[in-house]
């Protein structure tokens, strides 16, 4: 884990924006200014996407993110690549620690598989991602591609599995970025009910951007 404060001001954000419980966003972060994602209260899962703004068919990849800096989380120092090879964002301050690259959005399939039949129906990221993006025009179905999970504790067991464990995250705990190129960022708030990693007790998040330095 490789904790770092930022210096950055919230009062200094270009904009602050309160995320509800089970709520999508979708924004563009330019070149040179920093996102930061912030845990109000704590175990919540952000489930999240990142696109070139000015041509989408560019996403982030989780394989060849996890390839250059040899290590399945993410936290001070990563580099989020693209499908190009390119850098879309680094994390430049993270008071959580890690971040999971490995669980996935949930989904109607997913309720099901892991929780029960009567489950399917219950809201899910992947649903989330879906109603962001539906009347925006910039993004289709078949670009919601594997995800990150800020402040989600998806350990890898020793046989190779991963299993979904109480979040490692606390009130207050935030994971900052910096855009390398123009990007925008798609996410899915965690509605899930039935997963330990927020408490059962999905809650809100705030997103704030400050101007390039």
């Amino acid at each position: 884990m490789n904790f770092i404060e930022s210096p950055l001001k919230p009062e200094a954000a270009i904009r602050r924006e309160i995320v509800r419980a089970g709520e999508p966003y979708l924004g563009e972060v330019r070149a040179g200014q920093t996102l930061r994602i912030l845990d109000l209260t704590g175990n919540q899962a952000v489930d999240t996407l990142f696109y070139n703004a000015h041509d989408p068919t560019e996403r982030y990849d989780a394989q060849a993110t996890l390839r250059a800096q040899r290590q399945v989380y993410l936290s001070t120092g990563s580099k989020l690549q693209s499908t190009l090879g390119r850098t879309l964002l680094t994390i430049t301050a993270d008071t959580c620690g890690r971040h999971d690259t490995l669980g996935g959005a949930c989904a109607q399939e997913s309720n099901m598989v892991r929780y029960a039949l009567d489950k399917r129906h219950m809201h899910s990221c992947r649903d989330s991602f879906l109603r962001a993006i539906a009347h925006d025009g910039r993004l289709a179905k078949r670009d919601l591609t594997a995800n990150i999970n800020f402040f989600m504790n998806v350990p890898v067991t020793p046989d190779g599995g991963l299993t979904f464990e109480d979040g490692v995250s606390a009130p207050g705990k935030y994971v900052e970025m910096c855009a390398e190129i123009d990007v925008l960022v798609l996410i899915s708030n965690c509605p899930q009910l039935n997963n330990p990693c927020n408490a059962y007790n999905p809650t809100p998040i705030e997103v704030l951007v400050w101007a390039a330095a």
